[in-house]
């Protein structure tokens, strides 16, 4: 990186997955018309009093819990204030100096292995509106129907060094909050977002160089390109003698780049003060007790199981924890049948590049776990081949049912007869005599040429096993 370190830190808000807002009963339901979850409360109303939403609480607790921060038993809710049409109260209601947890931090795995980041900070706010600009109507509009919605900003430290580990971080906390089933963790409905404060510095300098933040990122991919985008950016203007100016810049996904926004804020202009509405969020010990018994098993204890247990190789342990769906049904799938990398390959190759291929998630898959581990039998047993099964695999994931059955019915069991190989081989062998000598002149690699020419003849279902006995018999 021409003599330049790079220093990422990671701003997230995540969307938790409650019923109703953070201080008032309206509903979070994504989707709804403009404006029509909304009420005297979250539209800023005066005189309306704001009421702490509970489920929101231990949401934020459970987070705190499972990243390992000290969760304070006493914070406080804080009002920023500044102006934006979305912004009906004409302050956010958050927290500063008393945040709800603090001290935390996250493993994360990359190709030059593990790592690990802090967390500087989670604290509780609730969300703004959306501002909706139409080019047509020559007008601006304001949806108030995410105003009030609970979110958690988790702060990390900055920690990390590249893109790649910013992907990886992020990857990790939105895995962490859907395992806990606080959060859906969709990006591009904005459940969650990442604002990235991005600098460089001379490689052995201990004091931060200027940053910029980023936002208008919604997928990991957009995210990587802006960070990349930026760091580069800042090294140009260095490098020319420039200076980089602290400011907020936008991510142009269409070309790209970064563009400035606006001059970045210190904390003191938003001239903080505790809110006088919310009484201090105080925390009891049975509260704690009975939420960390609630903890699920998370992404790196399920994953470390996976290796202990099961003896997956680290790198099958990882993709297959890395989203909670795939995990669940790498599970299901084992116990119907107990071949854990057998089970393993399939769900990481066909079962996840269908998905890729499609665009799809494993709720859009009709072929139940269970169902794959028998197909994944019935190759072990003999009665299909790899390859038909694979063909399989595509039609029943449109359309589920039993392996077997469909097998069956579709005329699809695998020939194991040896006597009907033997005449498919000894036609094959006929039909080539040059291919033959050719063998038998040393050129062993026409092995795969035979076997191919065989399964074509009993239409991908011979036996691959014997097809390369009965060839080996009679070549010599």
């Amino acid at each position: 990186m021409r003599d330049y370190e790079v220093v990422i830190g990671l701003e997230v808000h995540a969307q938790l997955k409650t019923k109703s807002k953070i201080f008032c009963s309206c509903s979070t339901q994504f989707g709804a018309g403009p404006n029509e979850n909304t009420c005297p409360v979250c539209t800023g109303m005066p005189g309306m009093l704001p009421v702490l939403n509970a489920r929101a609480v231990e949401y934020a607790v459970k987070m705190a819990m499972a990243v390992d921060c000290t969760v304070n038993r006493r914070s406080l809710f804080a009002r920023k204030n500044y102006f934006y049409p979305d912004l009906p109260m004409g302050y956010q209601i958050s927290q500063f100096e008393l945040p709800v947890a603090e001290h935390g931090h996250i493993v994360i795995h990359t190709e030059k292995g593990e790592k690990r980041i802090g967390i500087t900070r989670i604290h509780m706010e609730n969300d703004a509106g959306k501002n909706i600009h139409s080019a047509t109507d020559n007008a601006s509009y304001v949806d108030l129907n995410r105003a009030g919605v609970p979110l958690i900003e988790i702060v990390s430290e900055p920690d990390m060094r590249s893109a790649e580990e910013a992907v990886a971080y992020l990857k990790s906390l939105r895995a962490i909050l859907v395992y806990l089933g606080i959060c859906d963790g969709n990006l591009e409905e904005g459940s969650f977002r990442c604002d990235a404060n991005v600098s460089i510095r001379p490689r052995g300098q201990e004091e931060f160089g200027t940053r910029a933040e980023l936002k208008n990122m919604n997928s990991f991919r957009n995210i990587q390109r802006a960070i990349e985008y930026e760091v580069e950016r800042q090294i140009d203007l260095v490098e020319d003698g420039e200076q980089v100016v602290q400011e907020t810049r936008l991510f142009d996904t269409a070309k790209g780049v970064t563009r400035s926004m606006r001059g970045k804020e210190e904390a003191h202009d938003y001239r903080y003060f505790p809110d006088p509405d919310l009484l201090p969020l105080i925390i009891k010990e049975e509260q704690m007790v009975k939420w960390r018994g609630e903890l699920p098993e998370l992404p790196e204890a399920r994953c470390r199981r996976f290796q202990e247990e099961l003896g997956l190789p680290g790198y099958d342990s990882l993709v297959l924890t890395a989203e909670k769906e795939v995990a669940d049904y790498f599970e299901t799938a084992l116990a119907t049948y107990t071949e854990p990398k057998k089970i393993s390959n399939w769900v990481m190759g066909e079962v996840m590049r269908e998905l890729n291929d499609r665009g799809a998630t494993l709720a859009e898959c009709k072929l139940r776990a269970q169902d794959l581990a028998r197909l994944v039998k019935l190759v072990d047993d003999g009665l299909v081949s790899g390859t038909i099964a694979k063909n399989v695999f595509k039609e029943l994931f449109e359309t589920g049912g039993d392996p077997e059955a469909y097998v069956k019915a579709k005329g699809l069991v695998q020939i194991s007869d040896t006597s009907a190989i033997e005449g498919l081989v000894d036609e094959v062998l006929a039909e080539n005599p040059s291919e033959v000598e050719r063998y038998k002149g040393g050129d062993k690699k026409l092995t795969g040429f035979f076997v191919g020419q065989v399964m074509k003849k009993s239409k991908g279902k011979a036996n691959p096993g014997l097809v390369n006995q009965l060839l080996a018999k009679k070549l010599g």
